[in-house]
């Protein structure tokens, strides 16, 4: 799964958004797990992926704050 920009982020919908989120947390579990167990082959794919679930938080928080 690629990382994702902010501006493709803001493209996407509100449920595009929601499903990679929760594709992307979900990755997150997997790839501590690998970690934990040292099976994991690319260790900074971990921040990658928390930084990409950072992005989308922080647009999902400004939409809602302009919604108000």
């Amino acid at each position: 799964m690629a990382i994702l920009r902010a501006s493709e982020i803001r493209k996407m919908s509100k449920e595009e958004r929601r499903k990679r989120l929760l594709e992307l947390r979900s990755e997150l579990i997997r790839l501590r797990a690998m970690a934990k167990r040292g099976t994991l082959d690319n260790p900074g794919r971990i921040k990658e992926i928390k930084r990409t679930i950072a992005r989308i938080l922080t647009i999902e928080n400004e939409e809602k704050r302009k919604e108000r």
